[in-house]
């Protein structure tokens, strides 16, 4: 159950920046400064698309086939302007990532799709730096954005702030966290917490375990006892279907956990593995998730330009092109400034912007689990608020 869990690296950006092979020199470069690079009108936008084939692994291919995929579908789809998109493989290494990079540039790439991982992201950056080239990364990891760099991936950060708001606009304003012992337990923690204050609630308890099955079972008395003792409205859990939400969902209730007085809320999504929904812990409980029927429109129209459905990443290949087309043609440019300007943009899973502190901010949806199926409760906005989450 724990095995497949993803873990966050431990290091920071400046690590992940400096440690990368070949790349210590580079740290000395800093931020880009000045303006991104201009995008003549009529002109086609090159594009440098970084994807992990060539690592040997049979899932880095099929991740980068469907990231193509949609990248070249909203390429087909976008009007009044011309990407050029070029693929480079990375092999999922950060040294080639960086190679392939500098490559692109000198070949007259005026904007960087990808890498998936965030340490061939972080090398990426710092590789082309002094280019002013954006680099819009498919990774969720919010240690390496800022700068040249970009995360597009769905975040704690931003399902935290959406789940927040709703729980406590409705009530359920004294929450509870509960995360594992490890570092992406802890990120997820923070974000929830921050999100929490910042929604105008209370953090009413936190709750660890360590992570593995007897963990769980070890930590039910203390979690339960804090439940009782924080007079906590709400529970939310940081973690997925592929760790340790299974055991809590089933053995929380059974140890006396009362899910109408007390809301469960996950911060991950919880229809996906479909079978979650089954779990009886977790009916009547909330999650966010993106926009469903963008997202029923998206896979629609990729099914049937390639014949199969997409892998769950794909959307956010088709949102970096479609964020690098807008602002083309809205800019002229493709600097980090112009790309964090504008208000949103039509993605594959709805709304979004770029920040300027290099994340991303999506309109998302929240579901509640009925009768084991998923129940929107409150429909994701067609277009974001002020700026911030």
């Amino acid at each position: 159950m724990f095995s497949s869990f993803r873990i966050l690296r431990k290091s920071r950006r400046a690590v992940l920046l400096c440690l990368t092979a070949g790349l210590l020199a580079a740290c000395q470069a800093g931020l880009p400064i000045g303006g991104g690079p201009q995008v003549r009108s009529g002109a086609p936008v090159n594009v440098a698309l970084l994807l992990p084939y060539g690592s040997g692994s049979p899932g880095d291919e099929i991740v980068a086939r469907s990231l193509e995929n949609a990248a070249r579908l909203a390429a087909s789809e976008i009007e009044g302007v011309q990407l050029n998109v070029t693929v480079y493989n990375t092999a999922a290494d950060p040294a080639q990532a960086a190679t392939v990079a500098r490559q692109a540039v000198q070949q007259g790439a005026r904007v960087i799709a990808g890498p998936l991982r965030s340490d061939a992201a972080a090398a990426v950056g710092v590789a082309v730096s002094n280019s002013n080239i954006s680099v819009l990364s498919f990774s969720n990891n919010t240690e390496i954005a800022g700068g040249n760099v970009f995360v597009l991936g769905h975040t704690y950060a931003n399902s935290a702030a959406r789940i927040a708001r709703y729980a406590v606009a409705n009530g359920r304003d004294r929450i509870m966290i509960l995360h594992a012992q490890n570092l992406s337990g802890e990120v997820a923690r923070d974000a929830v917490a921050s999100a929490v204050r910042a929604a105008g609630g209370t953090v009413a308890g936190v709750a660890s375990y360590e992570f593995s099955q007897q963990g769980v079972v070890q930590a039910l008395p203390e979690i339960m006892a804090q439940v009782r003792s924080s007079g906590a409205n709400g529970l939310i859990y940081t973690s997925d279907a592929s760790a340790a939400l299974p055991l809590f969902a089933q053995l929380l209730p059974e140890n006396g956990l009362d899910t109408e007085e007390v809301q469960v809320m996950g911060l991950t999504r919880w229809d996906v593995p479909s079978q979650t929904l089954e779990l009886s812990g977790l009916q009547g409980g909330w999650f966010a998730l993106p926009d469903p029927d963008a997202t029923a429109a998206f896979n629609a129209r990729y099914t049937a330009a390639y014949g199969d459905g997409p892998h769950v990443l794909a959307p956010i290949a088709y949102d970096a092109m479609r964020a690098i087309a807008e602002t083309a043609a809205d800019a002229g440019a493709l600097g980090a400034a112009d790309l964090t300007a504008s208000p949103g943009f039509a993605g594959a899973n709805g709304v979004f912007r770029l920040r300027p502190d290099g994340t991303v901010e999506r309109a998302m949806a929240i579901a509640e689990v009925l009768d084991n199926q998923v129940s929107i409760i409150d429909p994701a906005p067609g277009r974001l608020g002020a700026a911030g989450f």
